[in-house]
């Protein structure tokens, strides 16, 4: 257990994100299964996870850059640090408000960490979140914070780890009344998912702090509520079709109107944030109108919409355990990775998907766990942030870091759903790492290149994402591409043709191998419509 220094430090606020983030880890699916409020989607548990997972982060960065000096950050560098990174990383309604309980107690903690400031801290950090909500609503995760502050406020003289011990058994105490003060909590018979999660961040402050929890036994959840919305307070219609979530950059008096109009638009309103960087959560049934909402007040960016509708239907049936999400550059490719399986997203020539066509194929796979594929090295950070909001929505995704088409192939092959997830993970990106890809291209221009000077209308012969032969003909080209990845040894090559390529360049090169690779076979594909000639590997 960590020693009390009477005094939050930075080292202490480093161990209280730690800590924070371990609790929610273990409670995740727990706190997930009690989410009835405001929308019955089950996702409450994975959205403050990953919330505090971005403050931690933030932190982690202050420690970092100081690596090389004798002292820790100052506090107030490292409350900021972890303010911030909530606000950034900020998901659902859930982790919004938590953002603006954190950022509320780093504007007090900044100055101070010792006992005094820490129940000002708390204070503020409820004051804070009440008005970041539009409509506050009592049994919910403002009531626990609101009693969390109060019994914090009552032990004026006391040392710091007493002020946080009354404050986290204050927030017990209020989080188990929250049945009976709001009624979709009370026909569920469970507590409020969000004031659950506050009370685990509080537990870790108490500890990080050097005090000890004292468990006392929880109302049990239970083992599945339905995701319908059955248990929702909704409207007549149901409610609004979709959650729509973007960071903003405006200012101050841009936000207020900002939130008269997205007020008017739909509920669960909460806009957290300042000095320019707001957080804004909303429900509404025009998503469209409610970013351009946001255009008008600023720079929105980093926009996450969510169809409700389309998470009852996908919950309401029986999902597949693992499926894999390939990104392809022709169409004939999708073919025959949707034999093998897979779901498919085609990457047009000079149009690659945005992560929110990923995120839709992941939704599409209808599976638990999914394997994404993004099969190009400029797609790496599209397909991370389609990765991150897939796991926000409860789906456990592994990207492998396919850089091109033929490496999916490869991962693709050796597929075994059967298998553990992680298992099956560690074979795919071992299939593909061992799976070297070129690709032929013509040149558009007369330019420099790793090779040498080349002119337009030269054929590129691309190894591993660098340009290591310039040809005159696709022929000869493609050959000595061929004898350079060979010469390193293999024992398959595969070769995709493009649309306009004749079926005599596939057999060309395929004697070329046999004749001088002895034991190696050649498998050939039509892509389709695709931006390269040809494209190669070698496994």
């Amino acid at each position: 257990m960590p020693q009390s220094p009477d005094v939050l430090d930075a080292v202490a606020v480093r161990t209280w994100c730690s800590l924070a983030l371990e609790a929610l880890g273990r409670e995740r699916a727990a706190i997930d299964a009690i989410n009835v409020y405001p929308v019955a989607d089950g996702d409450t548990g994975t959205n403050l996870y990953l919330t505090v997972e971005s403050a931690a982060a933030a932190v982690e960065a202050v420690f970092a850059a100081h690596e090389t000096g004798s002292t820790a950050p100052a506090t107030a560098d490292a409350v900021r640090a972890m303010a911030h990174g909530a606000l950034i990383g900020a998901r659902g309604n859930s982790g919004t408000i938590l953002a603006q309980l954190l950022r509320g107690m780093a504007g007090v903690l900044a100055e101070a960490g010792d006992a005094d400031h820490v129940r000002t801290a708390l204070e503020e950090a409820a004051a804070a979140a009440r008005l970041a909500v539009a409509h506050p609503v009592e049994g919910t995760v403002l009531t626990v914070a609101t009693a969390a502050a109060v019994a914090a406020g009552a032990t004026a003289g006391a040392r710091l780890t007493d002020v946080l011990d009354a404050a986290y058994e204050g927030a017990r105490d209020a989080l188990a009344e929250t049945p009976g003060q709001l009624a979709v909590l009370g026909r569920a018979g469970v507590v409020d998912a969000g004031g659950q999660g506050l009370v685990a961040v509080l537990g870790a402050l108490l500890e990080a702090a050097g005090g000890r929890r004292r468990e006392r036994p929880a109302r049990p959840a239970p083992e599945a509520l339905p995701l319908t919305g059955d248990c929702a307070e909704a409207g007549p219609d149901g409610g609004p079709a979709f959650e729509v979530i973007y960071l903003l950059e405006a200012a101050d008096k841009a936000v207020d109107r900002l939130r008269s109009r997205l007020d008017a638009l739909g509920d669960s309103l909460v806009v957290v944030g300042g000095d320019g960087l707001w957080n804004v959560h909303v429900h509404v049934d025009d998503a469209g109108a409610a970013v351009e909402a946001g255009v008008e007040a600023g720079r929105p960016y980093r926009i996450r919409i969510t169809h409700f509708a389309a998470d009852r239907i996908r919950a309401d049936r029986d999902p597949v355990q693992r499926a894999v999400v390939a990104v392809v550059p022709g169409d004939g490719l999708s073919e025959l990775c949707a034999e093998a399986g897979a779901t498919t997203v085609l990457a047009r020539p000079g149009e690659p998907p945005a992560s929110g066509e990923l995120v839709d194929a992941i939704r599409r796979a209808h599976a638990r766990e999914v394997v994404l594929l993004p099969n190009d090295a400029l797609l790496r950070h599209t397909a991370a942030a389609a990765a991150e909001q897939a796991r926000a929505e409860g789906v456990r995704v592994a990207l492998v870091p396919t850089r091109a088409a033929v490496q999916g192939i490869a991962a693709l092959a050796v597929h075994e759903p059967g298998r553990s997830f992680d298992e099956d993970v560690v074979a795919m990106t071992a299939a593909a790492g061992a799976t070297r890809y070129a690709e032929l291209a013509v040149a558009e221009h007369r330019s420099w290149t790793m090779a040498g000077i080349c002119q337009a209308g030269d054929i590129l012969g691309l190894i591993d994402g660098d340009v290591a032969v310039i040809g005159e003909d696709v022929q000869a080209t493609a050959r000595t591409v061929l004898d350079r990845m060979l010469s390193a040894g293999g024992e398959l090559v595969t070769l995709i043709l493009g649309e306009d390529v004749p079926d005599s360049l596939a057999e060309e090169l395929g004697e070329h191998v046999r004749e001088g690779y002895l034991a190696v076979d050649t498998v050939v594909y039509r892509g389709g419509h695709q931006a390269a000639p040809l494209l190669i590997g070698v496994e």
